[in-house]
């Protein structure tokens, strides 16, 4: 009984002292050269998309594509179904990737 109240203790105390830790795309955008693909529809990106972000649709992304390879490159889509069929697809290129999934679930300025 004793071991449990000290286990109550220890997690109630440490409850007071959660932080939001940043998202690791976040991190990974500090530490390096980047460049952000929308690879929704063209319609989808007049409608609003992330800050910079180049539009190049997941369905024309094949092995004929030119990216700087010194770059981390971050994809995005509206749900995360095409993001990750980008990000499969690049990674096969032999490129550094990163999906961010869902444009909603960002945390970067929009335009």
């Amino acid at each position: 009984m004793k071991k449990f109240f000290i286990l109550l203790i220890v997690l109630f105390g440490m409850s007071g002292c959660e932080t939001k830790e940043e998202p690791k795309y976040k991190k990974l955008m500090a530490e390096h050269d980047y460049v952000i693909l929308d690879v929704r529809t063209e319609e989808e990106y007049q409608e609003g998309h992330i800050k910079d972000a180049i539009l190049m649709p997941y369905d024309t992304i094949d092995s004929s594509i030119s990216l700087d390879t010194s770059k981390y490159i971050f994809v995005y889509c509206r749900s995360g179904n095409r993001s990750k069929i980008a990000y499969d697809k690049l990674i096969s290129y032999g490129y550094q990737v990163y999906d961010l999934g869902a444009m909603s679930n960002v945390d970067l300025p929009k335009e």
